[in-house]
């Protein structure tokens, strides 16, 4: 039997890439159609195609959250970045413990992404600052 050929095996990870709901880096805006710095997300999973799910937290430009919104704090497990622009997070309120910037792009699973020798970045963000160029 012949092996099948590096196209047949990559197709489903392509075709999950593509029907991904997380928005595109240069799409993400609010309902007034203003750029969002980044959206962080309360849901990931192991299938791209349903991470970026339930209810999302917008950064706009500039802001600085040293207290994460009530009911956000460690809730956040993917997040989108806009074009040009960079999110920092921090794992405690007051820009405490420990510290992780991202620049534009997507980030399907926050447990993916190790803090210190045993966590990782999934439901553990509790303060952010997000700025564009």
């Amino acid at each position: 039997m012949k092996p099948a050929p590096l196209t047949v095996l990559l197709l489903p990870l392509f075709l999950a890439l593509a029907s991904a709901q997380c928005p595109n880096p240069a799409d993400i805006k609010d309902d007034e159609g203003v750029k969002v710095c980044a959206r962080m997300f309360e849901d990931s999973s192991p299938y791209y195609d349903q991470c970026c799910g339930g209810k999302y937290l917008d950064a706009r430009p500039g802001d600085d959250m040293p207290y994460i919104p009530l009911g956000w704090n460690n809730r956040i497990s993917s997040l989108v970045v806009a074009t040009r622009c960079e999110l920092t997070v921090w794992s405690k309120s007051g820009k405490g413990g420990n510290m992780r910037r991202f620049n534009s792009g997507i980030q399907y699973r926050l447990k993916e992404l190790k803090q210190g020798l045993l966590g990782n970045w999934d439901n553990a963000i509790s303060s952010y600052y997000c700025k564009c160029n």
